[in-house]
């Protein structure tokens, strides 16, 4: 009896299709199978797709295309529908795929078997004969759920996880296994499902040694053992290790990116799996998601790691205590990217026993910024050790990114020329027996200055252009006296910016976190950081949420506290030269910080007033610049005000009686009017008109 005889006994066909000629061979009872004349012939290829079910035709293909890849047998049930889409009957299809020598996947011949597995459905629908059920619906869900899970690790411990908690609907492992190769040597990169130490044996193991994965490796082929028989006729050297974990079946599957195999996967089961063509499709598509996951976990960690080392090269540790001061600082990147940008601070001990503070923010905040900010911040330390005075220092800086930046023009890459960079930058000279420091400032935000009593003030410093605009630029220089017990505060300008504020709204957030009484450092930067970083701000929607646009950069030094009274005074100090009458704003806007807390505001509105007479005399009547002081003391609700405006002529004002129409002439009788106390004082050179304000209203004894 002839073969073909016996299979159609059983209702058996033969078939043979070729991919690339696009004909199917077939034989009496597989063209019986598939709806058409029951003898043997040649079709094409759509003739005899149209005998298939659409959503199983997707199906078949699928599994096809995978036995081509993986070299194994391509199973799965099939519904034959006649030419106006009734159900005829279901046929069980189980083909091996012949790849040609040259190896080419397009032009297989799949060689095989069609079997009636099902008694014939007559006058039903195709749609109302669901072969796959609940179990592909499953699948589909499982993989939408997994696929969503591995795209949202962001680390490997975090990929392998997620691939430990996978439920695999039907025939979820009780073990898993990522190797990686390195080499040629196989490592286990993270496991779940054995005990410490059990993996042992296989956590280092060359190449060419017979166990699964290590082929998997070097084929880049899956190989699925359904049984112990199995695994110990094709590995018998490696068999004895896996046998004390007691599983009955195991998948090894390989995890390719980028066409390059990069390690195996191991699902080890405690019941028999079959390995049927949907559960090979199913592991076979887990196994590139998490190939895809771990490829860009590695290139996350990687990205992450040398974020951290350009930020440990380029961020300093403060150097040695400063006598009778202490300093504290915080670098605060975006976010995103490499975690790197422009913003920096340095402090640099001096030639002459001082200390330079500097602090500054090159435009942008990506790896050219990071860059340009370690070769900039070498160029200033090498001038400040020099000796040279602050303004000096950024004069020379500026000359050196003007032509740094000139050298990178025309090198940003994809033939785009690269637009030149600019930089901000506060240098502060500190002498730390006197408490003073000398501030030259180039397009920096101001320092602020918190007496101790807690009041904080924004001291303005005269200043000049950011570095690299101009090759040749002037920073003059103006000096701050800290008193015991004061601070001050340098930082970028992301510390104030920082979610959607502008320099106003941003330094009116912060001002509360700097005048809260604190007497430790530490605790008042991380206070200063937690306000722009913080939980409240991070999640809030809005204009001012936290959106990390700028990296943040900050400063704090203050003056240790001597023997001081017990209610220390707020004291603050300005030079108004003649070249700069605009000054003259400063001083109203510097004696209205010192007495926001005042009770009376028209006492306050009188001495801004006073302030500005007295100033603008000076620059009027006299030819030397205007020094003015101001001093707030005493317990609240009874303090003092004086204010002293000092200039250099000995010629002493007269208090007049102007008429009507003069335009000048009634600064002393404002003073009088206004005033608590006033008077005018010489000096040894020059002389002092000053006034005092007390905040109880009478005059003090």
């Amino acid at each position: 009896m002839r073969t073909e005889d016996v299979l159609a006994a059983i209702a058996t066909g033969l078939w043979r299709w070729d991919n690339a000629a696009g004909t199917v061979t077939l034989d009496a009872e597989a063209a019986r199978l598939l709806g058409l004349p029951p003898e043997p012939g040649v079709y094409r290829e759509a003739a005899v797709r149209s005998r298939f079910h659409p959503v199983d035709w997707n199906e078949i293909y699928g599994v096809v295309n995978l036995a081509v890849t993986e070299g194994t047998l391509a199973e799965a049930r099939l519904r034959i529908v006649d030419e106006r889409g009734q159900v005829l009957r279901t046929v069980r299809s189980r083909s091996k795929p012949v790849v040609p020598a040259d190896g080419d996947t397009e032009s297989y011949v799949l060689i095989g078997t069609l079997q009636e597995v099902a008694e014939p459905q007559p006058g039903s629908s195709a749609a109302d004969t669901p072969i796959t059920g609940d179990w592909r619906r499953s699948r589909e869900a499982f993989l939408l759920d997994a696929g969503r899970a591995l795209a949202e690790a962001r680390s490997t411990e975090e990929v392998l996880r997620v691939a430990a908690s996978l439920s695999m609907p039907g025939f979820s492992p009780d073990g898993l296994a990522v190797f990686g190769s390195a080499g040629e040597r196989l490592t286990i990169i993270g496991h779940h499902g054995q005990s410490a130490g059990e993996e042992d044996p296989f956590t280092d193991m060359p190449l060419d040694t017979d166990y699964p994965a290590a082929e998997v490796v070097r084929t880049g082929r899956a190989i699925y053992l359904p049984s112990p028989e199995e695994y110990r006729r094709r590995y018998p050297a490696t068999w004895p290790l896996a046998r004390r974990f007691g599983r009955q079946s195991w998948a090894y599957l390989p995890l390719v990116s980028s066409g390059r195999t990069m390690g195996a996967w191991m699902a080890g089961f405690q019941h028999p799996v079959r390995f049927s063509p949907d559960e090979r499709a199913v592991l076979s598509t887990v196994a590139r998601m998490l190939a895809q996951a771990l490829a860009r976990a590695g290139v996350a960690e990687t990205e992450r790691e040398l974020s951290l080392g350009l930020q440990r090269s380029m961020m300093p540790t403060l150097g040695p205590d400063i006598p009778g001061m202490t300093v504290a600082a915080r670098y605060v990147p975006t976010g995103g990217g490499l975690q790197v940008g422009g913003d920096w601070y340095d402090m640099i001990p001096l030639p002459n026993g001082r200390i330079a503070l500097i602090i500054g923010d090159v435009q942008g905040h990506d790896v050219r910024a990071a860059g340009l900010m370690g070769q900039l911040r070498i160029a200033l330390r090498a001038y400040a050790s020099e000796g040279h005075r602050p303004d000096a220092v950024l004069s020379r800086a500026s000359r050196f990114l003007s032509g740094l930046t000139d050298a990178y023009e025309g090198v940003a890459g994809d033939d785009e020329p690269a637009a030149p960079r600019f930089a901000t930058c506060l240098y502060a000279e500190v002498d730390p027996d006197a408490g003073t420091l000398d501030i030259a400032r180039a397009g920096h935000p101001d320092p602020v200055v918190v007496s101790a009593d807690g009041t904080a003030v924004i001291r303005q410093t005269a200043g000049g252009l950011p570095l690299g605009i101009e090759t040749d630029s002037d920073y003059p220089t103006t000096r701050v006296v800290l008193e015991p017990g004061e601070t001050i505060m340098l930082c970028t300008d992301g510390l104030i910016e920082t979610g959607g504020h502008d320099m106003a709204t941003g330094w009116t957030r912060l001002r509360p976190v700097l005048e809260e009484p604190t007497e430790d450092l530490e605790e008042l930067a991380d206070a200063l950081v937690q306000a722009v970083h913080g939980p409240t701000s991070h999640y809030t929607t809005g204009p001012l949420a936290d959106r990390r646009e700028d990296d943040i950069a900050v400063l704090v030094l203050r003056r240790e506290r001597g023997r001081a009274p017990e209610t220390p005074a707020r004291r603050s100090v300005l030079t108004i030269a003649q070249a700069e009458p605009e000054r003259i704003s400063v001083g109203r806007q510097l004696v209205r910080e010192l007495l926001h807390d005042w009770k009376d505001p028209e006492q306050v509105d009188s001495a801004v007033l006073m302030v500005s007479e007295m100033a603008t005399n000076v620059l009027v009547h006299t030819d030397g610049d205007a020094l003015m002081a101001a001093e707030v003391s005493g317990e609240r609700g009874e303090r003092r005000l004086r204010v002293e405006v000092a200039d250099a002529s000995d010629e002493l004002p007269h208090k007049r009686r102007p008429g009507e129409m003069a335009s000048s002439g009634r600064g002393l009788v404002l003073m009088e009017m206004l005033a608590d106390a006033w008077g005018v004082d010489p000096r040894g050179e020059g002389k002092s008109i000053w006034f005092e304000l007390y905040e109880g209203g009478g005059a003090e004894v």
